[in-house]
């Protein structure tokens, strides 16, 4: 007699094999089979994924920050350094040989001609000339790295060849920004909360439907951003924001950010996170120029940044606050780009995106029903 009552099923416990004919010892290609469909394997491959991730992370930062160089200087030159005014060309000689010959020298006319260039952001620094003693202009504004990389070596050379030398910055940071890091931090909060909240949207607005998704994308990349500018400036008071300007910017930076997970969550699924945090994070970060003005970082690094979300957003928005009316369209191309390939590829691929209200799905909750 059963020790069961009616209608009981017996329970077996979890994870052994049931009685009878089908209590054989399972195979190693099944044992396989189940662990694939099990959630241990996602489990394991995210393990070793992050731990990756984290040495990537920590490199790719100390690669580009911890020792930045001078690779590629551009330097205004008003006077003439020939073999008339020694002083010059020695000076000239001995700044090459101490910045590793990373000095691109521009020649100018006049001071006010190089000034205009300082202020569209084509030379980092001034070298005037004159008959006993040499004046370095450099430019807090345009990088605080490279002014004090500049500004630390001038005084050295120039007592080495006995050349006076006297250095003015003639374009300093603002007061509440000291390190020109503010803008660094500000542009890295919205493209991470830009594809933060896209992530988020996947998870607790699975049911939003393309068009939907976007709006919603936009909308909080809006009022994030001005959250963002209405803390850094009126709340803080670190840096004086063009308000609407650097609010437009951010919002278009956490715009593109969102939408680039929501490209690559098209693409590849739950692993979206991996090429979103390897693009933005990874690469777009240490590049951009925020926290070491391009001039220092490896040149490969310099030259790629300029085209990601993170370094145009820097360079719009650094040009914004120090550089008012000299505005490039390069950023916004850069950024506008990136959020209207990225929206496009969701939206002709949205059928395998894994969220929306699909015919599928409304059948299912029906029979469900």
């Amino acid at each position: 007699m059963s020790d069961h009552e009616p209608g009981e099923q017996s329970q077996q416990p979890l994870g052994h094999p049931p009685h009878g004919a089908h209590g054989r010892v399972p195979t190693g290609r099944e044992r396989w089979d189940a662990f694939k469909r099990s959630p241990f394997l996602p489990a394991l491959v995210l393990v070793f994924i992050l731990a990756a991730a984290a040495g990537l992370f920590a490199g790719s930062y100390t690669y580009s920050m911890a020792n930045p160089t001078p690779h590629h200087v551009p330097t205004a030159v008003v006077g003439s350094p020939t073999p008339d005014a020694a002083h010059g060309k020695a000076f000239l000689d001995g700044m090459e040989k101490a910045l590793n010959a990373s000095l691109e020298v521009r020649r100018y006319d006049s001071v006010a001609a190089a000034r205009r260039d300082v202020e569209e952001q084509k030379v980092f620094a001034i070298l005037d000339v004159g008959e006993r003693k040499v004046t370095m202009d450099v430019s807090g504004a345009s990088g605080a790295s490279v002014a004090q990389v500049l500004a630390e070596t001038a005084p050295k050379v120039g007592e080495e060849v006995g050349v006076p030398v006297t250095v003015r910055d003639i374009k300093p940071l603002q007061e509440g920004d000291p390190r020109g890091l503010a803008i660094f931090y500000i542009s890295l909060a919205a493209v991470i909360i830009g594809f933060v909240g896209a992530i988020q949207l996947s998870v607790h607005a699975r049911g939003l439907n393309p068009a939907e998704r976007i709006a919603f994308t936009a909308l909080y990349a809006l009022l994030g951003a001005f959250v963002i500018a209405a803390v850094v400036d009126w709340w803080l008071g670190a840096v004086r924001l063009p308000f609407v300007e650097s609010w437009l910017i951010l919002a278009l930076t956490m715009f593109a950010s969102g939408m680039v997970f929501t490209m690559f969550n098209t693409l590849f699924g739950r692993w979206a996170m991996l090429p979103t945090w390897g693009l933005m994070v990874l690469l777009g970060n240490p590049s951009s120029g925020g926290a070491v003005s391009w001039p220092l970082l490896p040149s490969v690094l310099g030259h790629i940044g300029q085209w990601l979300p993170p370094g145009a957003s820097v360079n719009a928005q650094h040009t914004a606050v120090y550089f008012g009316g000299h505005q490039h369209a390069f950023p916004f191309l850069v950024l506008g780009g990136w959020a209207l390939v990225s929206s496009a590829v969701f939206w002709v691929w949205r059928h395998r995106h894994p969220g929306g209200r699909g015919v599928g799905a409304v059948h299912a909750v029906r029979r469900g029903g």
